[in-house]
């Protein structure tokens, strides 16, 4: 695994088991099955873009 990059910073969240299952449901669909950490950032950008807040 590469390095975190330089202008990061690490968040620690906790998420109901229901939302941590679907959110390991939707990575499966993606075609590099993306990690959660990496999905959530996916999710997280797309939320951003939809409400027009990126």
């Amino acid at each position: 695994m590469a390095p975190p990059k330089k202008d990061t910073e690490a968040l620690t969240v906790r998420l109901p088991r229901e939302l941590i299952e679907a959110l390991d449901d939707r990575r499966r669909l993606e075609k590099d099955l993306p990690t959660r950490p990496e999905m959530i950032r996916r999710a997280l950008v797309e939320w951003l873009e939809l409400t027009g807040s990126r």
